[in-house]
């Protein structure tokens, strides 16, 4: 019998294992080159082509194309960190990808990102670094540096390359461009073209010019010392990645992008500026050939930029005695808004200012996409929710709000902020169309970089999970209730009337919930196919009676009678169909019956948004009374009063996603509504 061990070591990959570390000759890596001289690509060129292996698909949005890399829906680990709503932002940083990609000036630029706290700059970066590490273990990622054997008879004397320095950086640069023409390494056929800048580091240079010595300027000789392998990027290992977090201006260093000084080896070279008493271990030296990450860029100290801005524009530092090192990696950082404004006004920061593309990120403003950030993490297949049943609308109520308070107001002053919302969401209001859409995004000046970020939310509906009022479940009103009293203590917020001003959107948005559970409710008790198939059809035979001048045969007297003009505004009214409309409303159905007719169809109410809701509304309306729903606020109820509201109750369990305790509180809280709404009419 296997032992645990044995059995454990059969679930390893020893083929994949061999092939990421693959080692050989130059001449084997020449012919590597030759058969896809793409593993040469720069660092920027990998980076694109790294996104762009994801796919991409291509939309219309307000009649503008838009396209969506599937890289940020986060491949690698099942969506963790997919980026949503921000595909206008996302295209903006790949098009600057791809311009630095084919050498046209954005490779000598750092990629700022810039905007509110909480919306998905680190992500970005981090899901960057996450997919070089992954598209560096596939076939079409493959990336090569080299080792100095310093005994070719006895392999485990080896020195890597500290750069991790691409192996075509061994042939001389003033022979390079001949040298890959003559080996038939550059391709006429295809867009790519075999970079051919960069020269060793300063500790290869050395190593190279010794052996170049010691065989009299035999570069062949030389080249039996180099031993080719494959590496893959790891941030874990700081291989290829590099982060760097400013930290307490007392303890910070330039040395920690650069390298410094191994003393324990200057005894044995005797000097400290040999190269092979230098460790070339700062965060610029580690993330050579891939990408380095600083966060919070603006918070570094003078003495840092002089090296970021060599690095940015010279593709070049300087270690601590020693020449101008060339690095090929790409540079990015990102930057709050207080930080940002500080660079703006501070004139000894022209330089960073000239060598920094800004990639704004603001505040997701399209609620579809915002519910989407909360159903990752609070939705039922969530393993935060723990099996605690979160009710229909709880996570889109929350979003509402943090839309909303991200939006302008707006200057038409027939529109609220909710309306707005909803026309950003793609919904339709009378009387605007895309290109409304369009110039209310036009007249913003800083929509999307100010209001409530998603990690308030986000704690707020964990408060909610775990608080002791929610017993099993929770509801948008204990959620809404975390928002409304987190903001008396937000941190980030200290305008009295700012603050007031979001409460007043909470209660536009409790007011918007209400109408949306009245509506479900209402469907939900409306939802006999059969009934109101029977309204339709009485109403499609007084309505036919009445265009045509006809009378109509009352199915229990038998008797011709005229058209129940009653009971036609009763439906119409529900679609806000005016006295002064509804002939218009009549003939529009009549002509659609017709049309249908005409080509041997039949009609079906389904088919007429508009007809559909008003019989459902009209049927509510009948229904309402029959159910008794408002005597679910008292302690009494008949049974057959219990028996329809069982079903009602088992439809929004069915349909719309609730459960018994959060259906039954639905019904209370929407016949509280009515109740209320039958007292005032009292009153009255």
């Amino acid at each position: 019998m296997a032992t645990a061990t044995e059995q454990l070591a059969k679930l390893q990959d020893i083929e994949t294992y061999q092939e990421l570390n693959w080692t050989g000759t130059f001449d084997e890596y020449l012919d590597i080159v030759r058969e896809n001289p793409r593993v040469t690509r720069t660092a920027w060129r990998r980076l694109y082509d790294m996104v762009i292996s994801h796919g991409v698909e291509e939309y219309t949005d307000n009649r503008k194309k838009v396209q969506h890399y599937g890289f940020f829906d986060d491949p690698f680990e099942d969506g963790r960190d997919a980026i949503f709503g921000m595909d206008i932002t996302l295209m903006k940083l790949v098009n600057t990808f791809k311009s630095a990609a084919f050498g046209f000036g954005t490779d000598k630029r750092i990629i700022l990102l810039h905007g509110p706290v909480g919306s998905a700059k680190s992500t970005i970066a981090r899901l960057l670094k996450k997919g070089l590490e992954s598209y560096s273990r596939n076939p079409e990622g493959a990336i090569y540096t080299f080792d100095w054997l310093l005994d070719p008879e006895d392999p485990s004397k080896v020195t890597p390359c500290p750069l991790n320095e691409d192996p075509l950086h061994l042939i001389p640069l003033e022979w390079r461009a001949k040298a890959i023409a003559e080996l038939g390494l550059d391709n006429e056929d295809t867009d790519f073209r075999i970079p051919i800048k960069g020269e060793l580091n300063p500790a290869c240079r050395l190593r190279f010019n010794m052996l170049l010595e010691r065989y009299e300027g035999d570069w062949g000789k030389v080249m039996k010392h180099v031993r080719v392998r494959r590496f893959v990027f790891s941030e874990a290992d700081r291989i290829g990645i590099g982060t760097f977090q400013p930290k307490d201006e007392k303890n910070q260093d330039s040395t920690e992008l650069t390298g410094d000084i191994n003393y324990r080896l200057i005894a044995e070279y005797g000097s400290d500026s040999d190269p092979r008493a230098f460790n070339f271990d700062g965060e610029f030296c580690v993330a050579n050939r891939g990408i380095i990450e600083f966060v919070e860029v603006l918070k570094l100290d003078v003495a840092f930029l002089y090296d970021l801005l060599g690095a940015t524009q010279e593709h070049k530092i300087k270690p601590k005695k020693f020449p101008q090192t060339d690095i090929d990696e790409v540079i990015i950082g990102h930057t709050n808004e207080a930080e940002y404004q500080r660079l703006l006004s501070n004139e000894y920061m022209e330089a960073l200012r000239d060598r920094t593309i800004k990639i704004d990120v603001p505040y997701i403003t399209k609620l579809s996409q915002e519910v989407k950030i909360y159903r990752k993490d609070f939705g039922q297949s969530s393993d935060r929710v723990r099996g605690i049943h979160v009710a229909p609308h709880t996570l889109e109520v929350a979003a509402m709000w943090a839309v909303a308070t991200r939006l302008e107001v707006p200057k038409k002053h027939d529109l609220t902020v909710l309306q707005k919302l909803k026309l950003y969401d793609g919904k339709t209001l009378p009387g605007y169309t895309q290109d409304n859409v369009r110039e209310l995004r036009k007249e913003t000046e800083r929509e999307g970089l100010e209001g409530i970020s998603p990690r308030y939310i986000q704690d707020k509906i964990s408060n909610a999970l775990a608080s002791e009022k929610g017993g099993r479940y929770i509801n948008p009103f204990l959620v809404m209730n975390e928002l409304e009293s987190g903001l008396k203590s937000h941190s980030l917020i200290n305008d009295e009337e700012l603050k007031q001003r979001y409460r007043v959107l909470l209660n536009e948005v409790r007011r918007e919930y209400e109408d949306i559970v009245k509506n479900e409710v209402q469907r939900a008790i409306s939802a006999d196919e059969e009934a109101i198939s029977r309204l339709c059809a009485n109403y499609i035979d007084n309505v036919k009676a009445y265009t045509q001048k006809e009378r109509v045969k009352n199915a229990f007297t038998g008797q011709a009678e005229d058209p129940d003009e009653r009971l036609m505004r009763s439906i119409e009214e529900k679609i806000d169909i005016p006295e002064n409309r509804k002939e218009d409303f009549r003939r529009e159905i009549m002509n659609y019956i017709g049309a249908l007719a005409i080509e041997g169809k039949k009609f079906d109410f389904r088919t007429n948004e508009r007809l559909h809701k008003a019989l459902e509304a009209k049927l509510f309306e009948d229904q309402k009374d029959t159910i008794k729903l408002t005597t679910l606020v008292s302690n009494v109820v008949d049974r057959e009063t219990q028996e329809k509201i069982e079903v009602v109750k088992q439809r929004l369990i069915d349909n719309y996603g609730y459960n018994e305790e959060s259906a039954t509180d639905v019904l209370n809280y929407v016949a509280s509504i009515f109740a209320r709404g039958d007292a005032k009419e009292r009153s009255e």
